[in-house]
Formats: C-alpha cells, sequence, structure tokens
C-alpha cells in the first residue's frame, strides 16, 4: 500500500498544505514547532479516524478556525483510494472513502493498516494497564472486525452496568435481576475477547523476540505477559464475587477491561530493570513486530512512521533501525526528524529512493 500524496486544511498549524510522496521513504525535517509530527499525525488520522496525539477533535483545528479537511491519495493492491477526513466545530466528523461516507469509523479501522513509533510510546511502560490494552486492541483490530465489533459493545454494556451501579448507590436500592441482564450481556463478549488475547499473544511473542534479539544485539530475554482476572476463574463467577465490592465504588472491578501486559526483561519487570536504551530497543521492537503481525494478517504492508526516531538513540542505532526495514518486506517509510544532515546521512545508507521536506523553508 503506498499514500500518494497529502493535503490539509486548517489542520493543527497548518492552514493549507500539500504533499507528493515518494514510494519507499518520506523525511520530515525542520525545528521543534513546525508541524513534521502533525504531518505524519494526519497520516494516522486517514487510517483511524483520529490523531494518534490528542483525540480531542477540536483540539486539531488550527487556532482561529471552525474546521479542518485531511485528504490521502492511496494505492491499495492495484486500486486507487481516496480517503477524507473532516471536521467541523458543533458537527459529527466525517470520514469518506472514494466520496461515500462511512455510517460506522469501526468499518474503516484496518482498511488502510499503519503503525507508528514516536517518543510518546514510552507511556506503553511507564503508565497503566490501559495504555497496554489499546495497544492490544489496535493491533488485532486491525485485522480482525468481529473482535472490534465485540470490543465496542463489551465497552458499552460495561459503561451501563456502572451507570446502573451509581443508580443503586444514589437510590438506595438494588435489583440482582436487572444486574443479571448486563452480566449476561458482558459474559457473551468477554470471553470472545479474552482468548482472542490469548492466541494473539502466542503468534505475537515470538515475532516479538526476533525483533528485540535483531535491534537490540543482545542476549537478555524478553517476554510479554498477559494477566487477566479471566484466568482465575469465569466472568459470571468472578462477578458474583466483587458483587458487594462493585456495589460499594459503583463500578466493575473484574473483567477483560482490566487486562494488563506486563513487559519483562531477564524476567523483571523492564518499568524497573531495563536501561533507558533496553526500553527504547523493547518499544520499537514492539511495534516493528506490531508491523509484521499485522502484514500476516492482511496481506498488505502498512505504513510506517518514525516520529522523532533519534530520541534518545545514537544515529548508528537509527541507521540499524532504517536498515531493518531496507527490504521488500517493508513498503511506504515516514520519518521525522530536527536535522536535515543526520536524516540523510541515515537514509543514505540505505538503497531506496528517499524525499526530504524541510519544513523550516
Amino acid at each position: 500500500m503506498i499514500l500518494k500524496s497529502l493535503s490539509l486544511l486548517n489542520y493543527k498549524n497548518f492552514q493549507s498544505e500539500s504533499f507528493v510522496f515518494n514510494t519507499k521513504i518520506n523525511c520530515f525535517v525542520g525545528n521543534n514547532g513546525v508541524g513534521k509530527t502533525n504531518v505524519l499525525d494526519a497520516i494516522y488520522h486517514l487510517s483511524f479516524g483520529k490523531s494518534y496525539f490528542n483525540p480531542v477533535s477540536s483540539q486539531n483545528i488550527k487556532h482561529g478556525e471552525a474546521f479542518f479537511v485531511v485528504n490521502g491519495d492511496y494505492e491499495k493492491q492495484g486500486a486507487e483510494e481516496k480517503v477524507v477526513v473532516s471536521f467541523k466545530k458543533g458537527q459529527k466528523k466525517v470520514i469518506k472513502r472514494n466520496g461515500k461516507a462511512y455510517e460506522k469509523f469501526s468499518d474503516h479501522i484496518g482498511f488502510l493498516p499503519l503503525v507508528i513509533v514516536s517518543p510518546a510510546d514510552s507511556d506503553l511502560i511507564v503508565e497503566g494497564s490501559a495504555t497496554r490494552r489499546k495497544f492490544i486492541d489496535s493491533v488485532i483490530s486491525q485485522g480482525d472486525k468481529v473482535y472490534l465489533d465485540h470490543l465496542i459493545k463489551y465497552n458499552k454494556i460495561l459503561a451501563q452496568r456502572n451507570a446502573l451501579l451509581k443508580y443503586f448507590a444514589v437510590n438506595n436500592t438494588f435489583s440482582q435481576d436487572s444486574l443479571d441482564v448486563y452480566n449476561d450481556q458482558l459474559n457473551e463478549y468477554a470471553q470472545p475477547i479474552f482468548k482472542k488475547r490469548q492466541a494473539f499473544l502466542e503468534v505475537f511473542m515470538p515475532i516479538f523476540q526476533a525483533r528485540y534479539k535483531a535491534i537490540s544485539k543482545g542476549s537478555e530475554q524478553v517476554e510479554l505477559e498477559y494477566k487477566s482476572d479471566l484466568f482465575e476463574a469465569d466472568f459470571k463467577t468472578l462477578l458474583k464475587q466483587t458483587l458487594n465490592k462493585d456495589k460499594a465504588v459503583q463500578y466493575t472491578n473484574v473483567g477483560i477491561h482490566k487486562d494488563d501486559l506486563v513487559f519483562n526483561i531477564g524476567e523483571h519487570p523492564i518499568k524497573k530493570f531495563g536501561s533507558q536504551g533496553q526500553q527504547k530497543s523493547f518499544l520499537i521492537a514492539l511495534k516493528l513486530a506490531q508491523f509484521d503481525f499485522i502484514k500476516q494478517q492482511s496481506g498488505v504492508n502498512p505504513l510506517l512512521l518514525l516520529d522523532d526516531i533519534f530520541d534518545k538513540l545514537d544515529e548508528s542505532r537509527v541507521a540499524q533501525i532504517i536498515k531493518l526495514v531496507d527490504d521488500e518486506h517493508f513498503g511506504q517509510l515516514f520519518i521525522s526528524d530536527t536535522h536535515a544532515d543526520r536524516t540523510e546521512r541515515a537514509v543514505k545508507q540505505v538503497h531506496q529512493s528517499y524525499n526530504i521536506f524541510n519544513l523550516n523553508a
């Protein structure tokens, strides 16, 4: 899959801007604040219908304007595809493919597979379990519409169950029959989500471990450990066991919405025992493994976005990473960096065509 061109109107700090891309490597260089990351984020927006860095749509509009439009022209499996994402204050966001608007945004997820590597990925290590669940769900959902549908329905029912628990507390009342309706519905979706996550990690783990070994050139063992309440007992039993706690705190304390992914290096949490370099290598390996997995599932080369790739990495390691993508296994690559000379030195080490867009000009 190739992104041939991109146009932005009132998106973040861009009034009106257009780019025509190289089919292999595209680099955005310039000082901090000129919009390098914003271009990558616009590309991400076309794939997922939202920003990677700020999911609040109104905050992606250029200051002083009332709307934004992001327009991308693609070539996918021999067909021309045009995707437009637009948003106007006070209205719903619209995603169109070849002129036709999607009724459900979820129908678009996975159509334009994409993987982004960013300094913000450090949140996967330092933040709570919700960030790591989001990672798992994002990878699986790009290739599995049923999983995404189950996840959306589970989260909707979960919100309804939590609202009912609050209602019970406020009104000093309780109905087990009413709660059981939501318990049954949650259980219907929790089990297949749990099984899909288990199956995903069985396939994903060896891919990730191979990527880490190639990037780090180290001998340490790394692993991803899946933690879920559903390993302990079936979901409906767990809900019964935690009923009193649920009523007290007015939300659902067990379920696949509490799952976590523990990152280990040498059998210890990388958050506590990994060096900065090991953590960075771990995250990049995680994202390249995501690329491998999505390609394996979809048969399409995802777009690969490397945002501020030199952050915390020296030039030799960056060159090593770019060399990893220097084969037909990978497709189109987008890079952002503050130093044009440094970027050009890195991309010249691979035997691919490239464009450099200097946003200072």
